[in-house]
């Protein structure tokens, strides 16, 4: 790999590989090491639609010898620096719960055990976080996505148990992430929703990176606005027809019967 590289479901196995080997030879076998993958790398590491992510976010709980590792590794394969961290505990996204509720992934070298969090608890971190210039969003439209398709869906009640077990209910996020969800659920179609969010995740990317391009966010968020609308389902033939007439009357006047027709009535 090189540093421009990003991770992939198998080289990021492989760098767990290649951890694990090295930390067994820096700490021998008697105090093994446990990672539990967060974020973008939970993603990459359960899913299909997650093609890459640029870092690996993780709970470490190692002895001192795994910094030695982390790094070695990462000269050895190329990896920018941090490519195996902890910044997220940072963020508001972190809860101290997350070891708790993590499931088992897999074991390298009999010493490192990788864990990882469960789709109703990624779903939730996606929510505190609500980056619509990450892939927060499109991330959760394609958990749904694939768990719908696998006739194993993601409830509601799944995620708001989520959520409270691990900030205490819903006051970290945002109204727009919020929103979001309730309209994900209430149009049903995770897989047109996730590639309409990920363009303007995409373009909200590039406009982010851009210098003086004005209130950046203002655009990200109308922008999301406008899929979160699209989403919905759409009007019925009977609603759209009032609509236009409602439209026809307020150009021409009551009057006039044989108003015009509109070039956006649809033919029936």
């Amino acid at each position: 790999m090189s540093i421009n590289t990003p991770f992939t479901k198998d080289n990021l196995d492989n760098c767990l590989k290649e951890l694990g080997k090295e930390f067994r030879k820096r700490n021998g076998t008697k105090t093994p090491a446990e990672i539990v993958l967060i974020g973008g790398a939970a993603v990459l590491a359960n899913y299909g639609f997650r093609e890459l992510t640029y870092d690996v976010d993780a709970i470490i709980i190692a002895s001192s010898a795994m910094k030695g590792a982390v790094n070695n590794v990462g000269d050895r394969l190329g990896l920018p620096n941090g490519w195996l961290n902890m910044d997220f505990k940072k963020t508001s996204s972190y809860s101290d719960k997350l070891l708790e509720k993590s499931v088992y992934y897999r074991t390298f070298s009999n010493v490192l055990t990788v864990r990882t969090v469960t789709a109703e608890y990624i779903i939730a971190m996606k929510l505190v976080a609500g980056r619509e210039y990450k892939f927060d969003l499109s991330d959760i439209a394609g958990i749904l996505f694939e768990h719908e398709k696998s006739d194993n869906p993601i409830s509601y009640e799944a995620i708001d148990k989520a959520m409270n077990d691990l900030y205490g209910g819903w006051h970290g996020v945002s109204a727009n992430a919020k929103q979001f969800l309730d309209d994900a659920f209430s149009s049903g179609n995770y897989a047109k929703l996730y590639s309409e969010v990920r363009e303007s995740e995409n373009n909200a990317k590039e406009i982010r990176l851009r210098p003086n391009q004005g209130n950046s966010q203002a655009i990200i968020e109308d922008d999301t606005a406008d899929i979160l609308n699209q989403a919905k389902q759409k009007p019925s033939l009977k609603d759209t027809l009032e609509a236009n007439k409602k439209k026809s009357k307020e150009m021409f006047g009551n009057g006039s019967s044989q108003s015009p027709k509109s070039k956006n009535e649809p033919e029936i």
